[in-house]
């Protein structure tokens, strides 16, 4: 594994590359965040670009999110590898054909840029609302957290699926991961050779309909045998775990890259723990590592294989000394007694202990809260302000973090100044209008940097629903080391502003840390431009210290 290639790549590129060569037919049909993974595998299909058999993919566009369901169905009954790109509503109308595909245990991938449901109003942004919609269907869901895990997870749910006959949801965060760059390596046509089992493949060719071996499948039944049928893909779910654990170990062989079904991260003796899923898991595995270093002893529990959910695993992967819990949802059930995970989680810890799993011998306070709804920000403080309810004898429950509930005060308090970067991390915002060029020149900022030096890099661009005339904020980090946050910057050493107009509408400066560098793109000569700053934000540059404010002339 010497010869590791990097590349800088979104998360949405990241799935499509992987899904695309592992498949044979893509059937698609665009929805923000999720356009671009189909998009990609046009193109390449387009310019010829083989999968690992050497065969070009057939990619087909239907006449909407439920016509590539049932295109899915169809292809996957005609015994061909068969892949598709969603999110939200999109999911919503895949779902009938969800419960068809799954109920005749057959394996695909179902990728998804989780996104929220339109309730009282649409949002594009992500959070698990439409995730958690699918979550009857008997789709096994796994949960990827980075750029790097999605490649990888879109890999481990292809072969898993393949030999469970379990078909897989991979899940990661709308526009938080689908639209975040970052340098991860590049899983190898090799490797996903070695990691698809043609004994599978096969199998699952001999099981579709052909009139040259007849079978007959979807059927209607009556009561006197469908609830004995249905009971009968048991054994399916049952191993499904352990083959997804099978899968991971065999991935970690070739890579090096070790996952578990829950991963815990912190203290080996830590009283209090967080348990989440899909991007929430870098910031609070970033936190929990900052928070250790000062004297604390918590953790955080990455929930990777949310169906089927395995109880062992999951109590096993507790430290025994933990006493307080809290499990953060990113969706909201109204009416429920509780949210999705929160709900598992209390149930899988009951029955864990009760059949004696794991070292936890008795059942710890778990309090649930939810955050990050349609991509609101979910930051270190946020973590720290969930570890900081757990200290009180009595937690809030059912809490929410990141917002100010003065409705139902469910909100929990957090310091906005509480800050964890390392000082040897460049962070640089970009102020720019939809369609200028500042998000595709950042964009190829970061890749240069990413991959023609040793530095791990990250990008996020921030656009409203808007797009093309709206404001637009480039968040780029670079260092040495990898690259968690999994949030907006907030602490600046540069901030640059490519419209002067910005200057009179935006506090430019509040995110700039005191000796930073101040870039503005202006038409004005260098002698006059002081005089065309405005006042305030003059001032600022003299508050913040900031060492130089360099003017580019736009003449």
């Amino acid at each position: 594994m010497s010869d590791k290639v990097y590349v800088t790549i979104d998360g949405n590129e990241a799935a499509a590359y992987v899904a695309y060569r592992v498949n044979e037919v893509c059937a698609i049909y665009p929805i923000t965040p999720s356009s671009n993974m189909g998009e990609y595998a046009d193109e390449w299909a387009a310019k010829g670009i083989k999968n690992i058999w050497g065969v070009v993919p057939t990619v087909v566009e239907m006449q909407s999110e439920a016509g590539a369901a049932g295109a899915v169905h169809g292809s996957l009954q005609a015994g061909a590898l068969t892949t598709t790109f969603t999110a939200a509503q999109g999911l919503l109308l895949k779902i009938p054909n969800m419960f068809k595909i799954s109920g005749e245990l057959t394996p695909s991938v179902f990728n998804i840029s989780a996104r929220s449901i339109a309730t009282h109003a649409l949002s594009i942004f992500g959070d698990h609302s439409d995730v958690m919609a699918a979550r009857t269907t008997g789709f096994a869901m796994l949960s990827a957290a980075s750029i790097q895990e999605v490649m990888d997870f879109e890999l481990i749910a292809q072969a898993s699926s393949l030999e469970s006959r379990i078909p897989f949801i991979m899940f990661f965060d709308g526009f938080r991961t689908s639209h975040e760059v970052s340098k991860i390596e590049l899983i190898s046509d090799d490797i996903m050779r070695e990691m698809i089992n043609d004994e599978f493949v096969i199998a699952h060719r001999k099981r579709a309909l052909s009139p040259d071996h007849p079978v007959i499948r979807g059927t209607a039944q009556n009561p006197d045998v469908f609830f004995q049928n249905r009971e009968t893909i048991n054994p399916f779910y049952d191993k499904c775990p352990d083959i997804v654990q099978s899968v991971m170990n065999k991935f970690a062989s070739l890579t090096g890259r070790q996952y578990q079904l829950f991963q815990y991260v912190g203290h080996p003796e830590a009283d209090r723990i967080i348990i989440l899923m899909a991007s929430g898991c870098e910031t609070a595995h970033e936190t929990v590592e900052y928070l250790n270093n000062t004297g604390e002893k918590v953790g955080v529990l990455k929930v990777r294989l949310y169906r089927p959910f395995d109880i062992k695993r999951f109590v096993e992967a507790i430290p025994p000394t933990v006493e307080k819990i809290a499990v953060l949802d990113r969706t909201k059930e109204p009416g429920a007694t509780a949210e999705p995970l929160y709900l598992d989680v209390i149930n899988a810890l009951i029955e864990g202990i009760n059949h004696g799993y794991g070292n936890v011998r008795a059942l710890p306070k778990v309090v649930g809260g939810r955050y990050g709804l349609s991509s609101k920000e979910f930051t270190p403080t946020m973590v720290k302000s969930v570890f900081d309810n757990l200290k009180l004898e009595r937690p809030k429950h059912q809490f929410t973090v990141g917002i100010n509930d003065d409705v139902t005060q469910t909100s929990l308090d957090f310091d906005p100044g509480f800050n964890i970067e390392p000082d040897n991390v460049i962070r640089a915002m970009f102020y720019g209008l939809g369609s200028d060029g500042t998000v595709s020149a950042n964009k190829n900022s970061i890749k240069i940097i990413g991959e023609n030096t040793d530095n791990y890099a990250q990008g996020y661009f921030v656009y409203d629903s808007k797009k093309a005339g709206a404001v637009t904020v480039s968040h780029l980090r670079f260092g040495p080391n990898p690259i968690r946050s999994t949030y907006l910057i907030s602490h600046a050493n540069f901030i640059a502003c490519h419209q002067t107009v910005f200057l009179e509408k935006y506090d430019m400066l509040k995110d700039l840390v005191d000796g930073g560098t101040f870039l503005i793109n202006a038409p004005w000569k260098p002698e006059e431009a002081w005089d065309n700053i405005p006042k305030t934000t003059q001032q600022r540059i003299l508050d913040k210290k900031a060492r130089s404010m360099l003017l580019m002339l736009n003449t």
